[in-house]
């Protein structure tokens, strides 16, 4: 398949699976919503094919941008998390651990993993729809 062709597919692939994630998020009424989880999940793949196909043959190790994506990511997903007034309860864990899964996502379908990016957001989207669990 022609290189280009393949990186705006995988481009593609991330966008849509990362704005499905979303708009549940939004659905749900949460603050991250489609766009921003569109954008992380974008963001992601662009990292990733820009490693592959932009550095790949000069030597450079292309694995290391997974672990600068999970960084950057994980210091968005923090900015998220709160605590209540009292101390007591914490919020925002969920959506925070759905920008996470979903640069997760992007970095597959930017790496070329087709089929395994769609079951992750299969399970990630039946996942959130589930009832909480009060104890």
């Amino acid at each position: 398949m022609n290189p280009l062709l393949e990186m705006v597919l995988r481009f593609l692939l991330a966008t849509a699976l990362g704005a499905g994630i979303g708009y549940q998020r939004e659905r749900a009424g949460k603050t991250a919503g489609l766009r921003t989880h569109m954008l992380v999940s974008c963001g992601a793949a662009l990292f990733t094919l820009a490693s592959i196909y932009g550095f790949g043959g000069a030597g450079v190790d292309v694995s290391r941008v997974a672990a600068g994506v999970v960084v950057g990511v994980g210091f968005i997903g923090g900015g998220v998390i709160f605590r209540g007034a009292r101390g007591e309860e914490v919020a925002g864990l969920t959506t925070a651990a759905t920008i996470w899964v979903t640069a997760a996502i992007g970095l597959a379908a930017g790496a070329g993993m087709y089929l395994l990016s769609l079951i992750a957001t299969a399970i990630i989207v039946g996942g959130l729809l589930l009832p909480k669990i009060r104890g």
